[in-house]
């Protein structure tokens, strides 16, 4: 079986790849994603450098003063961990409260 079977000859081929020629609507996207990927690989780089030069010249005073940095990031971390955690919960609760109110009032 052909694709010719599944069409009359008059109507349009679904079949047939599109033109070769694309529209000028096309070049324009392509020329534009081109330009704001381009613009965006560039940015990505020069912040890449601009993070590695940072991390080379603070390396430094993160070993020095270590001993107290450490002990002072986990305490912030775990004091955000319970932020976080609470207003979880807290969510958590107003949405059972909501469906709770929801499923009774039906």
């Amino acid at each position: 079986m052909t694709t010719t079977d599944f069409h009359h000859k008059g109507d349009v081929d679904l079949y047939s790849p599109p033109s070769s020629r694309p529209a000028q609507t096309n070049i324009a996207k392509f020329l534009t994603a081109g330009a704001i990927s381009t613009t965006l690989l560039v940015l990505s780089g020069l912040t890449l450098t601009g993070t590695v030069m940072a991390l080379i010249v603070t390396t430094p005073f993160l070993v020095l003063l270590s001993p107290v940095l450490v002990p002072a990031a986990i305490v912030m971390f775990l004091a955000a961990a319970g932020f976080v955690f609470s207003g979880g919960c807290g969510m958590a609760a107003i949405a059972a409260l909501a469906w709770l109110y929801k499923y009774v009032r039906i």
